[in-house]
């Protein structure tokens, strides 16, 4: 193999992304876990802030709710399509050389694994954040979809890691 070539990105720091990623998949189904039988157990809104509640909503589709009427396939062909991406995006990590790439596919896919198993176990993603201004409401979202939104936007500040590369530098 080349010394100059600077991917595939050196092993430890897959590992150490990939271990991020379940840690915040972890962290996600965590907080829903909480929020559906704990502080939600009877179902209701809980006004935080002027702008924002907590509320208990399952989507069965995927955001803002798209999708939600594909019957029992539903689930199966969401969660496929889920599978993979996480895929594709586990083979782009192993290719990232920056680090606003590294952390934005680290977020996207510790998001995208804790809304997959959602999923999974409930044929639906639990959705609990309310965001308003007045009676115009943002579609109810989760702490997994927060993880996606900060990874895309990573991905989309190329400037954020600017000629950090984390492949071995050849010492010569």
């Amino acid at each position: 193999m080349d010394k100059n070539r600077k991917y595939p990105l050196q092993l430890p720091v897959f590992v150490f992304s990939l271990a991020g990623a379940a840690f915040l998949s972890v962290v996600d189904l965590t907080i829903k876990w909480a929020v559906e039988t704990i502080i939600m157990d009877t179902p209701h809104r809980i006004h935080l802030l002027p702008f924002f509640d907590l509320v208990l909503v399952f989507n069965r589709g995927v955001s803002f709710g798209l999708l939600d009427d594909l019957g029992r396939w539903g689930p199966i062909v969401l969660s496929g399509l889920a599978i993979g991406i996480v895929g594709v995006l586990i083979i782009w990590l192993w290719r990232a050389q920056r680090m606003n790439e590294i952390i934005g596919i680290t977020l996207i896919i510790g998001g995208a694994i804790g809304n997959l198993i959602d999923r999974l176990y409930d044929d639906a993603v639990t959705d609990f954040l309310n965001l308003y201004v007045g009676q115009y409401h943002w579609p109810v979202f989760n702490s997994a979809d927060v993880f996606i939104t900060i990874g895309a936007l990573c991905l989309l500040l190329p400037d954020l890691g600017k000629r950090t590369d984390v492949a071995r530098k050849n010492s010569s």
